[in-house]
């Protein structure tokens, strides 16, 4: 189901974020450098126009123009000229599940203003028929700083004009709501406005909707109050409709009780909500984009810069958001082919579609989406994997298990935390789907007609594991895996089920994997998107943005895409994986770092050598316990602790502090990190009501640590602790490194992450890049045992990088359609090595990456083998000499680590006669 046509031409990415000071021709000046670097093409995050400020662009307000912040449609040309010039492409990634609902989204707004006669009533996803009559065919609006009623006595809601729309609006704050326009006539008549105005509206009342009548009052609105007469009627309506009075708060409410919305308090939204958003966010809210008309909209300008070649492949985000995901990718698909021939024949080939997708582990992309694959979170979790220890979790678990009585094993915090988000953060979308389902199930003998069906539903909920079925995608496919999951899910929750609910839970399975061909009743199949739309945000929200800061065994395994109860993986396993990307999505995306990681890519590889030394580690935490005397105070409690101490050493610099300004900018680094990490934890503290006093217990908890003055003895320690193990981590990075070059995909660059990569959490993981100095390190490019030399600067990962990509440059074929063979090992130290063969038409590679180096003795000099290594290669026949793209030929070729030598191996045959 790949794509025809550009995915082969999709050497290697690289992920560039824009906004926070890069703009696209700040870009531009930028690909001379990626070029040097073997990347082929740039990829870009989100260009379209979004909320002015916004520091990511997924809040998009317009799909059919640049951000001004950016540059221009100009902007992106001169890119798109520079990336040709150098035989590069670009990927974009786009956005086609949400929208930010936003005065400055003209779709938005003509919803708010029209209601349900708007043309655009059903691009979003809006229920216009909940149950509650007080909002039936109307939007609520959970926007307000506070209650309803004290918002209006405060005088918080003001009532203005827009010269420039000719719309009337309610003020609050910066958000805008726009009055219907059907209600015009009788603003306008309590100021004596002329009487053909007056008549105008009054047809527009009568029309009910938008239309060339609508146009033409609302034109000639703007004129007359452009005129004195007209500024003076505006004010005067103001004042008449001002709530700090009790007359102007009646006229006001009267207003109000006509919209097509209802405003409330931003805390009602979680209840009350009768429009899909994006995850939690209120801000955002979510597209119909399975309708035609509405991808149409939302994709015919990036389609136009596709054909112009502007554009060269997408990236689609959160497809799992979308109602029917396989519908969508088709539909794209069959749009990037057909204006494939219509591009310039000077450009790359182009059409590659990657998703963002998150698989647990035996999932798999549905063989119905015709894409390239994911953008590689599936491998950042194996590769990762594999380089820890799984002989390691009894003593981590026993660490753990002693931090207090919330240290539990994953499971149960899972689960606890999808039961806190099904009561406080998503009570509007699960009631949504109870009543959906109270509508499907069967009651013919009223033997569920008194059945409370909410537990039942929780129940499965809290053991459905994936991000979501596709029975509700209107594309007939195989439902297999579905069928799986969802079986799995009921039968782990009839374990705590009485007999009757069980019977619920069995007609609740059979109604959620009800097919589309089997054309179920309209109910069921909004039931089942209901369910499909609920379950991705809890999954995500309970895992990734809850119960990773609420597990803390090792941080590391705590990153989007990877299960932290699966310490680590074997090598036979992490082929397995390789083999099945290969024969399935050749042309996938590698990732090891992204814009939405939790920590930087040789941060986790630096903590992951704590899963091959676990009893120094715990005896090292213990005596941190012991003498830092956390305990006692009003934080941090154990497990807050604890994940401290992994975070700063995994972020821990490779230099000491050169000043200051330095150490203080590190400290603003870990407290920023910590107050996110205890918010998104939700124990002691959250976003929507702060424990100040916690947080501040803990922020000087950290000024404490970190003050050479008054914590001397254990900054000592830390940067002792970590000056042991970061020669192990730098190898463990450089073996990431390698694996994410050389195995079946194609492998992705995180901006910056050239050189080592401590970064934490968002903000930290978009901070400005200084490619000034990766510049300067790339254009005095040096050997690959000197820049090991020199490895604190990072100089050896940008060495390999380039080393590697250029032999991608010169030898295509060998990644997009060579072979990928697992190599056999013996001896007593096999388990300390990755070994494969990538060949094609008589190219050989042979890749050997280290694995759990701590106990190779690496020396901290330069990386190399401190000891003699049992370990030999099961290799096949293969006569002639081997070069090296690192560092020099072993002797043997089947013993690949030497004394003396950095631990890595990348070796080129090439046949007789080749």
């Amino acid at each position: 189901m790949n794509s025809r046509h550009g995915a082969p031409s999709v050497r290697a990415t690289y992920r560039l974020q824009f906004r926070g000071g890069m703009t696209l021709d700040g870009a531009t000046a930028l690909v001379p450098q990626l070029a040097r670097l073997g990347i082929s093409h740039l990829y870009a995050s989100p260009l379209f126009a979004a909320t002015p400020g916004s520091t990511h662009g997924y809040d998009t307000i317009s799909y059919d123009r640049i951000d001004p912040a950016l540059g221009d449609e100009a902007a992106l040309i001169r890119l798109a000229a520079r990336l040709h010039a150098h035989g590069m492409g670009l990927i974009l990634d786009i956005v086609p599940n949400h929208m930010a609902a936003d005065a400055r989204n003209p779709w938005w707004m003509d919803v708010l203003t029209w209601g349900q006669a708007s043309p655009r009533a059903n691009w979003f996803d809006i229920d216009w028929d909940v149950p509650d009559p007080d909002l039936h065919g109307r939007v609520v609006l959970p926007f307000l700083d506070r209650p309803f009623d004290d918002a209006l006595a405060a005088g918080m809601l003001a009532l203005r004009h827009d010269g420039e729309s000719g719309l009337f609006f309610i003020q609050h704050h910066d958000h805008r709501f726009p009055l219907r326009p059907c209600g015009y006539a009788a603003l306008l008549a309590a100021v004596d406005a002329p009487g053909e105005l007056l008549a105008a509206f009054t047809t527009v009342a009568m029309r009910a909707g938008p239309g060339r009548e609508a146009d033409a009052a609302l034109d000639w609105l703007r004129q007359w109050a452009a005129t004195d007469a007209g500024r003076g009627a505006m004010a005067r309506i103001a004042t008449l409709h001002d709530g700090a009075s009790l007359s102007g708060r009646a006229r006001l409410m009267e207003v109000l009780a006509g919209q097509a919305w209802q405003l409330a308090w931003w805390r009602d939204g979680a209840s009350r909500l009768n429009w899909r958003r994006f995850f939690d966010i209120t801000g955002l809210v979510s597209l119909c984009v399975e309708r035609e008309e509405v991808f149409d909209a939302v994709h015919d300008y990036v389609l136009s810069l596709y054909r112009r070649g502007l554009v060269d492949g997408l990236r689609v985000d959160h497809i799992d958001g979308l109602g029917a995901p396989a519908i969508y990718c088709q539909r794209l698909r069959a749009r990037l082919d057909a204006l494939t021939p219509d591009r310039p024949g000077d450009v790359l080939p182009g059409g590659a579609v990657y998703v963002e997708k998150i698989l647990i582990a035996g999932e798999e992309l549905p063989a119905a989406w015709p894409v390239d694959g994911t953008t590689g979170y599936d491998f950042m979790d194996q590769v990762s994997a594999v380089l820890h220890d799984p002989d390691g979790a009894g003593v981590l678990d026993r660490l753990w298990a002693g931090c207090g009585p919330d240290a539990r094993p994953l499971g149960p915090i899972v689960r606890a935390a999808r039961t806190y988000l099904l009561e406080h953060v998503f009570r509007a979308e699960f009631g949504h789907l109870v009543t959906l389902l109270r509508r499907c199930l069967p009651d013919e003998d009223g033997s569920w007609a008194g059945q409370d069906i909410r537990p039942v539903l929780v129940c499965l909920l809290l053991h459905f594991r994936p991000y979501r079925a596709y029975f509700g995608d209107e594309a007939v496919q195989d439902h297999a895996a579905d069928r799986l999951m969802l079986d799995a899910a009921e039968t782990a929750a009839c374990q705590t089920m009485t007999g009757e609910q069980a019977m619920v839970a069995a007609d609740i399975t059979r109604l959620l994997s009800a097919r589309p061909e089997q054309a179920p009743p309209p109910v069921v199949r909004r039931m089942q998107l209901a369910s499909e739309h609920l379950t991705a945000p809890l999954a995500a929200k309970s895992l990734e943005d809850t119960a990773f800061y609420r597990y803390g065994r090792l941080l590391s395994r705590n990153e989007v895409g990877s299960d932290p109860a699966v310490l680590g993986l074997t090598v036979a396993a992490f082929h397995a994986c390789c083999l099945s990307r290969q024969a399935r999505f050749p042309h996938a995306m590698l990732a090891s770092a992204t814009h939405d990681h939790k920590r930087g890519e040789d941060a986790r590889a630096r903590l992951a050598v704590l899963s091959a030394m676990p009893e120094e580690w715990e005896r090292q935490v213990h005596d941190w316990f012991a003498h830092n005397g956390a305990a006692g105070r009003h934080g941090p409690d154990r497990i807050d602790e604890l994940m401290l101490y992994q975070t700063l050493v995994g972020a821990w610099p490779l230099e000491p502090f050169a000043n200051e300004a330095e150490r203080l900018h590190f400290r603003r680094r870990i407290r920023q990190w910590q107050t996110k990490a205890l918010r998104e934890a939700k124990r002691h503290s959250g976003w929507i009501s702060p424990d100040t006093a916690y947080e501040d217990a803990c922020a000087s908890f950290v000024d404490r640590l970190l003050d050479p003055i008054v914590c001397a003895s254990f900054l000592q320690q830390m940067a002792g602790f970590v000056d042991r193990i970061a020669p192990a981590g730098a190898l463990n990075g450089l073996a990431q490194t390698l694996l994410r070059l050389t195995a079946p995909g194609v492998p992705d660059l995180y901006q910056g992450c050239e050189l080592w990569d401590f970064s934490l959490v968002d903000p930290d993981n978009r901070a400005p890049v200084n490619f000034d100095y990766r510049a300067g390190l790339l254009e005095h490019a040096t050997s690959f045992a000197a820049a090991a030399a020199d490895w604190r600067t990072g100089r050896v990962k940008q060495d390999m990088i380039r080393r590697i990509l250029a032999f991608r440059q010169n030898y295509p074929d060998l990644f997009t359609s060579g072979t990928y063979e697992p190599v056999g090992i013996r001896g007593r130290d096999r388990a300390h090595a990755i070994a494969f063969l990538r060949r094609h038409g008589g190219i050989s590679l042979l890749v050997v990456a280290s694995r759990l180096p701590q106990a190779l003795g690496v020396r901290a000099t330069d990386l190399s083998v401190g000891r003699d290594v049992d370990l030999a290669l099961e290799l096949p026949r293969l006569h002639g000499p081997w070069h090296s793209l690192l560092g020099d030929v072993p002797r043997q070729v089947t013993h690949p680590f030497m004394r003396g030598q950095v631990p890595l191996a990348c070796l080129v045959h090439h046949a007789a006669g080749e």
